[in-house]
C-alpha cells in the first residue's frame, strides 16, 4: 500500500514544472502534454459536438421543413428585444438566470486574469528561452480557453431553447475539467511532505484562480437548479421538485425537505400536499415505452418476461450497475485511509510521503462518495419498483381482459396445489366468478370456485332455495364446493395472485439481479485483492476456509424454508378455524361452546407455535453461520499469516482487515438471502409468462394471436340476419382445446360440456324471450355464447352468431357484480345521468324503500364487493344498471333467483311490463317461469344436454319437457304458500333489519393516535415469563456481555498487533494470542445463542398468552358488541394482528434491545480512550434521533396514504376480473383501463415519496456518522496521541457506533409501528364481557331432567340504555308441551328466544326444570337448549364435524339423528352424490339448500338431546317435501319430554301446537289453546288467521289438535 501511494505521489508530478530549472521536453514529449493544455483538447471536441449538434437540427429542419429544434417557432419569436422577464422564464426561472450570470462574470474574471498574465509576464526573467516560449504559449492557450468559455456562457445566457441547454453543458464540464486541473497540480501536492505546488509562482493569481473555477465549475453546477423538460410538450404536467432539483438537492434528498417539515408541523398530511407524479412516471408514459416489448398482442416475440423486463428497464440497470461499481470502491476508502493512517502511528511518520490529514479527508469524503452512490442506488431501485408494479399490474389487468373466464384444464391436485388463490383485498368473491355459476351445466366448465365461494349447486335436493335449484340437478354436474378447487386450477385466483404475491416478489429484482452480477462478485475481488496486499497467500487460506463453510449456511437455509412452510401451513389452519368461529359465532354463543372452541384454538395455536419456534431457532442457527464463518476466515489467516509466513500482525494490517472481513461478511450474508429471492422473483416472472402466453383469450383476441384462426371468426354473417338476435349451427365450448371438464364429487365421471345449436335460434327483437330448462341445461351458457365469452365452433358454412352491439348491449350477471361507488355511479354505469329515468329505474327496481335505509340515500359506498348490501339488493343494483342503460339488448341471467317471491312479483309487475323495457329485446335466463312466462312473448327451452329441446310458446315447451312441467307445478305451490304468510316480510324489510345490526349500529374503529400505549406494550413485556422483570434483567444483561465480549476480541486483536511493536516477530507467542481469541470468540457465540434462544422462548409464551386472552375476550363478549362490530374486523385482530406480534413486533422489539445495548457499548469503546468524546458521540446519537423523529412523522403519514392508494388498485383489479363478463358485455374496457392508470398513478405517487423520504433520513444520518468518525480521527492524529492498536480500536468503535444510529431510530419505529397490532389487540380485551363461569353456577349433574319452563314478569332490552324489548312476559310451559309463538315483524318474538337464553339483558326470572338460569353459567344454560334458527349455521368440513365438532358420539347415533330428522327419506341410497357422515359442507352450508340445512340442524338437535328445543321456521323457500318431513319428525322424533317452542311464519306450521303464545310490541296478548284462542272474535290470532288464504284449514288444524290433547 506504501509503495502504491509512492507511485502515485510520483506521477502526479509529471506535467508540474514551474519551479524545476529544466526544460519542459525533459518531463514529456512537449509542451503539448502539459496538463493545462488539456482543456484545449476538450474545447476543441466541444467545438465539434456543438456543430455536429447543429447539422442534425439543420437537417431535422430541412426533412419537416420547421424551424430548427433548438429554435422552435416560439424561440423564433423570442428575438432581442423581448422582454427579459420572458427571456428569463425560457431559460428555466429566476434561479437558473442568476446562476448563469454568476458563472459568466466567474469566467469573465478569470478571462481578465489570463490576459494580466499573458500581458504582464516579464521577458527578463532569468529562465531558459525555450522554457519562457512554452511557458507563454501555455498562457496564450488558456487565453484561448476561457475565451471559448466565455462565448459559451454568453450564449447560454442570452439564447433560449436546446442551445442554450447546451452551451451551459459544455460549459460546466470544461470548467470541472479546468478545475480538476488545478486542484491535482497544485492543491494534491500540499497533502504530500516532499511535493510543491506546479504554479506556485503564480501567487495570489494562483489561488484567485482556483477559487473562481471553485465557484464557476463546482459549485454552480451542482446548486443551479435544472429546467423542467415535459415528457410531452404538448402535455406538460406540474413538476416534481426532483425534476427541477439541483444535482446537489437530487443527491442530498433536500428537494423533499418541504414535505417533511409540512408533515411535522401537522397532524396528519393529506395526499394533496404529496409532490406530484413525475410526468415520466406517469403510467400513460411508461406503458408508452415498455407495452411494445411487453404486450403479446404487440410484441410476438415469447421469450421469458424477465429478459423483456431487462430490455425495458436497460437504462436503470445500466445506472444500478455503475452506481453499485462507485460505491463499492467509496466503501474502500475507509480501510485505505485506516491502513495508511495506523502505518503513520506505527512509524511515527519515518519515510511517509503522505500527510495524516490527507487521509482523514479521504475516509471523510470516500464514505460521504459511497453514501451518495448508495443512496442513488437505492432510489433507482425503488423507482424500478414502482414502475414495474404499475406496468405489471396494468399489463396482466389488460390481459385479464382479454382472457376467457372459465375453469381451467384439470391437471390433478398437484397442479394446482401451487395455484391455489391467496386472498387479495378481492379474492374472497371474485374467486367465484360473476357471471359463470348460474347452474351446473353452465358451471361445469367455470366449476372452479374457491371453497369460499357460495356460489355452488347443491349435491341433492328436490327443490332449492329461492328459486335458484327448483328442478333436480343432473347428478354428473353436481359438485361438492370443496373438492371442486383441488382438483382445478382458479383462474381467477391466478390472476389475483399475479397482481398481488407475485407481484410482491418482484419487490427489489433489479437490486438483486445488479448485486448478484455485478457488485457482488466486484466487491469480493477487490477484498481478496487488497488482502494480498497486505496479508500476501494467507488470503487464499482464508478463501479455501470460505469455500469448505459454505454448504452450511445452505443446509440451514433449506431447514429454514421447510420449518417456514410447515409454520404457513399451521397458521393457515388456525387462521381458517378462526374464520369459521367468527361467521358462526352466534351459533357458537347460542350452543354454549364457547370453552370447547377455546381448547380447539389453543391446541391449533400450540402446533402453530411450536413451528414458530423451529423457524426462529433455525434463524439462530443461521445467523451465527453468519456470524461465525467471516471470524473463522479471519482466524484461519490471522494464524496462517503469522505461523507458517512469520508475517507482523502490525495494527495497520489487523484493523484494515478486520474493516474488509466486515465487508465480506456482510456480502456472504447478501448473496445467500439475494439467490434465493432472485429463485423466487423468478418463479413469479415464469407464472406472469405462463399466464401472458398460455392463458386462452376469447375468440375476439384469439384471432390476432393465431392468424390461422382468424379465418373462422370472420364468417360473414348474412346481410338478412345483420339486425338478427342469434345463432345457426354452431357449438360452443368453454376452452378452445375442449379440455375443460366437470367432475362428480366421486371423481368418476368426467364431461366436456358443450352448447349445441343444432338448426338455429333467433330471439324476437324488441320483445322478451325467455330461456328456461333445469338446472345443468347450458342456460347461461347460450348467452355467453351471445357475448362472444364461449369458443366458438361453426359446423357448416352458413354458420354464424350474431349479437348486434350497435344499439348497445345490457347484462345482469346472476351473481351480482357492483363496484366500489356509490349506488347511484353503480346504476349509471358511466352513462349520461337523466334524473327522471333514474328515479323510474329506482322505482321499478323495488329499490327505493332500499335507500331510504341509508343516512346517505343513493350516495352510499356500497363498499368492496358490495360489503354493505344484502344478496338481493346487490341483485336489484345488478338490473337497474341494466335497466338505466341506454342498450337495445338487454340479458338478464336468472335476476330473480336472489329475491324472494314478494320482490320478484314486484320486478316482473313494475319493471319487466315498464315502459323502461317496452320495446326493448329482453333475452331473460329463469328458473321462475311460472312468475314470468305471462310478459313473455318467446321462448326457449334448453334439455340437459346442451341441445335447444323447443323454441317459441310455453305450452309447446310443457308438452315437450316433463321436467319443465314439474318444475313449473312445484313453483306454483311456492307462490301459493307466499300467500299464506302471517306478515310478508318482503326482501327489503330483511334488509332493513340487516341494515340495523350491520349498518347503523356498526361503530368507527378505534385509531389511536400518537405513540403506544404502555398498556399495550406491558401486554407482551409483562406475559413473557412469570418474573417478567428477571426475564428483562437477565436478557439485557446477557446482550450486554456478548458485545462486550465482542469489544474485547478487537481490543484483544490491537494488543497482539501490539507485541509487534516492541517484540521481534519470533518472540510473539502467536498460539497463546490464537487461542485467547478464539475463546472470547467462542464466549461471545455462547452468549449471542443464550440470548437468541431465551428471548424465543419468552416472547413465544407472551404470544400464546395475549392469543388466548383475544379469544376468551372474543367469545365471552356479548351477541350486542358482536352486531355493532363488523366480523372482518374481529378476523384481523385475530389474524393479521396475531401474525405481526409473532413475526414484526417481537423481531423488532430484539432487534431494538440488541442494537441499543451494541450503540451504548461501542460508544463506550470510543470514550474509554477519549473521554472528551463523550459529548460528541451523545451528540452525534441526538442528531440521529432527532433527523429520524422529524422522518418517522412524515413517514407515517406517507405509509398510511401508501395503504390507502394500494388498497383502491387491488380493489378495481379484483373487482374488474370479477365483472369481467358486465365489463366486456357492455363494452367499458377503455373505461376500466382509464381508471386503473388514475390509481395506479395515485399509488405510484405515494410510493415514490414514501421512497424518496428513506433516501433523506438514511443520508443524513450517515453523513452525521461519517462526521464523528472523521472527527475522531483528527483528535486522534492532531490532539492526542494514542498507540497505533488503540488508534485502530478507536476507529472500529466509532464506524460501529455511526453506523448503527440509524437502525437504532428505525428499529424503535418499527417495534412502535407493529406495536399497533398489540394496541388494537389490548382495545379488545376490555369490550363488554358476559358473566363470566363460577363454581357456584354449576347445575347438578341430574340437571335438566325435563323440559318445564316458567317465566315470571322477564323483560329485556339489548343494551341498559335501550328501550325494553319484552314487558314483564310470564308464562308457564308444561315439559313436552309443543308452543307455537306467533306475531307481526317487530313484536317480540326473537328477542324472547334470545332472552330464554340470557343473550340480552334481562330482568325478571326465567326457570327451567326449578333451577333460575340467571344463577347458572351461561355456558351450561346454553348447552342444554337447543335453538334451530330460520336458516342454521354450518361449518366447513364433514357432515360429521358438523354433528359431532367435538367428536363425543360414534357414527351410529350420528345415523340415527340423521334417520330421524328425515334426511335419509329425501334421498336416494344408490346416489353417488348423496349426503352421508363424509359428505364435505361448505362454509355456511353454501352447498346444501336450506331445507337440507334444516334438517341437519334437526340432527344436531336431536343427537344433543336437549329438553327445551327453539324452532325459528323457515320461510317459504323450503319446499313442501321437506317442510312436511320436519314437521313429521319434530313430532315422532323428540321424546316426551322435550317441550318445543316454535316462532311461527306460517300458521299452518303451528296451528296443530297444544298452545299458542300470540306476542305483540313485546307484550304476551293471547296464550292458550289454539282452539281456545279463535273463539275469540276479537283476539289478534283469530284476526290472523281470518286474513289467510287458507282459513278453513287451519281451522280444521285447530280442532283436531284440541280434540287429540
Amino acid at each position: 500500500m506504501e509503495s502504491a501511494m509512492h507511485t502515485f505521489a510520483d506521477l502526479s508530478q509529471v506535467p508540474l514544472t514551474a519551479l524545476y530549472t529544466f526544460d519542459i521536453s525533459s518531463v514529456s514529449d512537449g509542451i503539448w502534454w502539459n496538463s493545462l493544455i488539456f482543456p484545449a483538447y476538450g474545447a476543441g471536441f466541444s467545438v465539434l459536438v456543438l456543430l455536429a449538434s447543429a447539422v442534425r437540427d439543420w437537417v431535422r429542419t430541412q426533412k419537416s421543413s420547421g424551424t430548427p429544434e433548438w429554435e422552435t417557432p416560439e424561440d423564433s419569436a423570442y428575438s432581442s428585444s423581448l422582454p427579459i422577464r420572458r427571456r428569463i422564464e425560457s431559460i428555466g426561472g429566476l434561479a437558473i438566470f442568476s446562476y448563469r450570470i454568476v458563472q459568466l462574470l466567474g469566467i469573465l474574471s478569470l478571462l481578465g486574469i489570463s490576459i494580466a498574465q499573458f500581458v504582464l509576464d516579464d521577458d527578463d526573467i532569468g529562465i531558459l528561452r525555450g522554457a519562457l516560449t512554452a511557458s507563454r504559449t501555455v498562457q496564450a492557450v488558456q487565453v484561448v480557453v476561457y475565451a471559448y468559455l466565455s462565448v459559451l456562457v454568453s450564449l447560454q445566457v442570452v439564447s433560449s431553447g436546446p442551445l442554450s441547454s447546451r452551451a451551459y453543458i459544455h460549459t460546466s464540464w470544461l470548467l470541472f475539467l479546468l478545475w480538476s486541473i488545478y486542484l491535482y497540480r497544485d492543491v494534491w501536492p500540499l497533502a504530500t511532505v516532499n511535493l510543491v505546488p506546479a504554479d506556485k509562482g503564480e501567487g495570489l493569481f494562483l489561488w484567485a484562480k482556483i477559487a473562481l473555477l471553485s465557484l464557476t465549475g463546482f459549485v454552480v453546477p451542482i446548486v443551479i437548479p435544472k429546467k423542467y423538460t415535459p415528457v410531452n410538450p404538448k402535455e406538460p404536467c406540474e413538476p416534481n421538485p426532483e425534476q427541477t432539483a439541483s444535482f446537489l438537492s437530487f443527491n442530498t434528498y433536500t428537494f423533499i425537505a418541504p414535505v417533511i417539515w409540512n408533515a411535522y408541523r401537522m397532524r396528519h398530511l393529506p395526499f394533496d400536499m404529496l409532490p406530484p407524479l413525475p410526468d415520466y412516471d406517469h403510467l400513460k408514459n411508461i406503458v408508452g415505452r415498455s407495452f411494445p416489448h411487453l404486450d403479446p398482442l404487440i410484441s410476438k416475440s415469447r421469450r421469458h418476461v424477465g429478459l423483456k423486463l431487462i430490455r425495458v428497464f436497460w437504462l436503470e440497470l445500466l445506472i444500478l450497475a455503475s452506481m453499485s461499481v462507485t460505491a463499492v470502491i467509496g466503501q474502500f476508502a475507509a480501510p485505505i485511509s485506516i491502513n495508511n493512517l495506523l502505518t503513520y502511528f506505527e512509524t511515527g511518520g519515518e519515510g511517509e510521503t503522505v500527510r495524516p490529514w490527507f487521509w482523514i479527508a479521504l475516509l471523510f469524503f470516500g464514505r460521504i462518495f459511497q453514501t451518495v452512490c448508495d443512496q442513488w442506488f437505492i432510489f433507482t431501485t425503488a423507482r424500478v419498483n414502482v414502475r414495474m408494479q404499475a406496468i405489471i399490474t396494468e399489463l396482466v389487468f389488460e390481459h385479464a381482459l382479454r382472457v376467457r373466464m372459465k375453469a381451467g384444464t384439470s391437471e390433478g391436485a398437484e397442479s394446482s396445489a401451487d395455484n391455489s388463490a391467496i386472498p387479495t383485498p378481492d379474492t374472497a368473491s371474485q374467486v367465484g366468478d360473476e357471471g359463470h355459476a348460474s347452474d351446473a351445466g353452465d358451471s361445469d366448465t367455470v366449476a372452479e370456485q374457491s371453497a369460499s365461494s357460495s356460489t355452488t349447486i347443491a349435491p341433492v335436493s328436490s327443490t332449492s332455495s329461492k328459486g335458484k335449484g327448483k328442478a333436480q340437478p343432473e347428478p354428473e354436474t353436481t359438485k361438492t364446493s370443496a373438492e371442486a378447487p383441488k382438483s382445478k386450477k382458479n383462474i381467477i385466483g391466478r390472476i389475483n395472485n399475479l397482481a398481488s404475491s407475485d407481484l410482491s416478489s418482484l419487490d427489489n429484482c433489479s437490486m438483486y439481479f445488479v448485486y448478484a452480477l455485478v457488485e457482488s462478485p466486484f466487491q469480493i475481488t477487490l477484498c481478496m485483492i487488497f488482502l494480498y496486499r497486505i496479508m500476501g497467500w494467507s488470503t487464499f487460506v482464508g478463501i479455501a476456509a470460505m469455500l469448505l463453510s459454505l454448504p452450511v449456511p445452505g443446509f440451514i437455509t433449506a431447514r429454514l424454508q421447510g420449518t417456514q412452510r410447515e409454520k404457513m401451513e399451521r397458521t393457515d389452519s388456525r387462521v381458517q378455524t378462526v374464520t369459521e368461529m367468527m361467521n358462526v359465532i352466534r351459533m357458537i354463543k347460542l350452543f354454549g361452546w364457547e370453552p370447547r372452541i377455546v381448547t380447539q384454538l389453543n391446541e391449533k395455536r400450540d402446533l402453530e407455535l411450536v413451528s414458530v419456534k423451529k423457524n426462529r431457532l433455525y434463524n439462530l442457527a443461521n445467523n451465527l453461520c453468519n456470524y461465525l464463518i467471516p471470524i473463522l476466515i479471519m482466524i484461519a489467516t490471522f494464524s496462517t499469516y503469522a505461523i507458517f509466513m512469520k508475517g507482523e500482525l502490525t495494527a495497520s494490517k489487523v484493523f484494515s482487515a478486520i474493516a474488509v472481513f466486515d465487508m465480506l461478511r456482510i456480502n456472504i450474508q447478501a448473496t445467500f438471502w439475494i439467490i434465493s429471492s432472485l429463485v423466487q422473483s423468478n418463479v413469479s416472472l415464469e407464472r406472469i409468462s405462463d399466464f401472458l402466453y398460455n392463458t386462452e383469450l376469447i375468440d375476439e383476441f384469439a384471432g390476432s394471436e393465431k392468424p390461422e384462426a382468424a379465418e373462422i371468426f370472420d364468417t360473414p354473417i348474412p346481410d338478412e340476419h345483420q339486425d338478427t338476435i342469434g345463432i345457426r349451427h354452431a357449438s360452443f365450448t368453454w376452452a378452445a382445446d375442449s379440455a375443460s371438464v366437470a367432475i362428480t364429487p366421486g371423481g368418476t365421471r368426467r364431461r366436456t360440456f358443450a352448447l349445441n345449436i343444432e338448426d338455429e335460434v333467433f330471439f324476437q327483437r324488441g320483445k322478451i324471450n325467455l330461456i328456461v330448462g333445469p338446472t345443468g341445461a347450458g342456460k347461461t351458457s347460450l348467452l355467453m355464447a351471445l357475448l362472444g365469452e364461449m369458443h366458438y365452433i361453426p359446423q357448416g358454412p352458413d354458420s354464424f352468431v350474431n349479437l348486434p352491439r350497435g344499439g348497445g348491449v345490457a347484462y345482469a350477471a346472476q351473481e351480482s357484480w357492483v363496484q366500489n361507488d356509490t349506488i347511484k355511479n353503480n346504476i349509471v354505469f358511466g352513462s349520461q345521468f337523466d334524473e327522471v329515468r333514474y328515479n323510474k329505474v329506482l322505482d321499478q327496481c323495488a329499490l327505493r324503500r332500499d335507500l331510504e335505509l341509508f343516512d346517505a340515500g343513493d350516495e352510499t359506498e356500497v363498499g368492496e364487493k358490495g360489503l354493505t348490501l344484502s344478496g338481493g339488493q346487490k341483485a336489484r343494483i345488478t338490473l337497474a344498471r341494466a335497466v338505466y342503460s341506454n342498450a337495445e339488448i338487454v340479458l338478464l341471467d336468472d335476476i330473480l333467483a336472489a329475491l324472494d317471491v314478494h320482490t320478484s312479483r314486484h320486478i316482473v309487475e313494475k319493471c319487466l311490463k315498464g315502459d323502461l323495457i317496452r320495446g326493448r329485446t329482453v333475452i331473460l335466463v329463469t328458473h321462475n317461469v311460472a312468475m314470468v312466462s305471462p310478459i313473455a312473448d318467446f321462448l326457449v327451452d334448453m334439455g340437459s344436454d346442451g341441445r335447444i329441446l323447443s323454441q317459441g310458446s310455453l305450452s309447446s315447451a310443457l308438452s315437450m319437457d316433463s321436467k319443465l312441467l314439474r318444475e313449473v307445478e312445484e313453483e306454483q305451490q311456492v307462490l301459493e304458500k307466499a300467500e299464506q304468510e302471517i306478515d310478508p316480510t318482503d326482501e327489503t324489510e330483511k334488509a332493513a333489519e340487516a341494515q340495523k345490526s350491520s349498518g347503523k349500529l356498526v361503530v368507527a374503529e378505534e385509531i389511536e393516535e400518537g405513540h403506544v400505549g404502555w398498556d399495550a406494550v406491558k401486554l407482551f413485556l409483562a406475559n413473557v415469563s412469570q418474573r417478567p422483570l428477571l426475564f428483562w434483567i437477565v436478557y439485557i444483561s446477557g446482550y450486554a456481555a456478548k458485545h462486550l465480549i465482542s469489544n474485547i476480541q478487537t481490543w484483544y486483536l490491537g494488543v497482539w498487533a501490539a507485541q509487534y511493536e516492541i517484540h521481534p516477530p519470533s518472540e510473539v507467542a502467536v498460539s497463546h494470542y490464537l487461542t485467547v481469541y478464539t475463546a472470547l470468540v467462542g464466549a461471545g457465540t455462547v452468549f449471542s445463542a443464550f440470548c437468541v434462544f431465551y428471548y424465543v422462548f419468552g416472547s413465544i409464551r407472551a404470544s400464546r398468552i395475549i392469543h388466548e386472552k383475544l379469544v376468551v375476550s372474543i367469545l365471552g363478549t356479548t351477541l350486542r358488541w358482536l352486531d355493532k362490530t363488523p366480523t372482518a374486523r374481529i378476523i384481523t385482530r385475530c389474524t393479521e394482528d396475531i401474525q405481526t406480534l409473532d413475526n414484526r413486533f417481537s423481531r423488532a422489539l430484539e432487534a431494538f434491545v440488541e442494537i441499543m445495548v451494541y450503540l451504548i457499548l461501542k460508544m463506550f469503546g470510543v470514550v474509554v480512550f477519549s473521554p472528551i468524546f463523550i459529548f460528541p458521540a451523545l451528540l452525534v446519537a441526538l442528531g440521529g434521533v432527532i433527523c429520524g423523529n422529524i422522518y418517522m412523522k412524515a413517514q407515517l403519514c406517507v405509509k398510511r396514504e401508501m395503504s390507502a392508494a394500494k388498497a383502491p388498485v387491488l380493489g378495481h383489479f379484483g373487482a374488474a376480473i370479477g365483472g369481467i363478463t358486465s365489463i366486456r358485455a357492455y363494452g367499458v374496457q377503455d373505461a376500466f383501463k382509464a381508471e386503473a392508470y388514475r390509481r395506479i398513478d395515485r399509488y405510484s405517487r405515494v410510493a415514490i415519496t414514501h421512497n424518496t423520504l428513506n433516501r433523506w433520513v438514511m443520508f443524513r444520518v450517515d453523513t452525521l456518522g461519517v462526521i464523528f468518525t472523521a472527527s475522531l480521527g483528527i483528535y486522534l492524529t492532531y490532539i492526542t496521541r494514542l498507540s497505533a492498536s488503540n488508534t485502530g480500536f478507536s476507529f472500529a468503535m466509532a464506524a460501529a457506533f455511526s453506523g448503527v444510529i440509524l437502525d437504532a431510530v428505525r428499529m424503535f419505529n418499527e417495534a412502535e409501528i407493529s406495536g399497533n397490532s398489540l394496541e388494537r389487540i389490548q382495545q379488545y380485551l376490555v369490550i363488554e364481557q358476559e358473566p363470566k363461569a363460577t363454581p357456584e353456577g354449576v347445575p347438578p349433574a341430574y340437571w335438566p331432567a325435563s323440559g318445564k319452563l316458567e317465566v315470571e314478569e322477564l323483560s329485556a332490552r339489548y343494551s341498559e340504555d335501550g328501550p325494553k324489548v319484552l314487558h314483564n312476559v310470564s308464562f308457564d310451559v308444561a315439559s313436552g308441551e309443543r308452543v307455537g309463538i306467533v306475531g307481526r315483524t317487530g313484536s317480540g318474538k326473537s328477542s324472547l328466544t334470545l332472552a330464554l337464553l340470557r343473550c340480552i339483558l334481562t330482568e325478571g326470572i326465567v326457570r327451567y326444570d326449578g333451577l333460575s338460569t340467571n344463577k347458572l353459567n351461561l355456558d351450561a344454560l346454553r348447552s342444554n337448549i337447543t335453538i334451530i334458527p330460520q336458516v342454521p349455521e354450518l361449518l366447513s368440513g364433514s357432515l360429521r364435524q358438523n354433528l359431532d365438532p367435538f367428536s363425543e358420539h360414534d357414527d351410529a347415533v350420528l345415523n340415527d339423528a340423521l334417520r330421524s330428522a328425515g334426511l335419509f327419506s329425501v334421498q336416494d341410497e344408490n346416489d353417488q352424490s348423496r349426503i352421508t357422515l363424509d359428505s364435505q359442507i361448505a362454509g355456511g352450508g353454501a352447498n346444501l339448500s336450506v331445507g337440507q340445512r334444516q334438517i341437519l340442524a334437526l340432527a344436531r338437535a336431536i343427537v344433543r338431546r336437549s329438553k327445551l328445543l327453539i324452532l325459528d321456521e323457515a320461510t317459504s323457500a323450503i319446499d313442501y317435501e321437506t317442510d312436511s318431513i320436519i314437521q313429521t319428525s319434530l313430532r315422532t322424533e323428540l321424546g316426551k319430554d322435550v317441550t318445543l317452542l316454535t316462532v311461527a311464519h306460517r300458521l299452518q306450521t303451528i296451528m296443530d301446537s297444544d298452545k299458542i303464545m300470540v306476542l305483540d310490541a313485546g307484550r304476551i296478548v293471547e296464550f292458550g289453546k289454539p282452539s281456545k284462542l279463535l273463539k275469540n272474535e276479537k283476539g289478534l290470532l283469530r284476526a290472523l288467521v281470518d286474513e289467510s288464504g287458507d282459513k278453513e284449514k287451519l281451522y280444521t288444524m285447530a280442532n283436531a289438535a284440541s280434540a287429540s290433547a
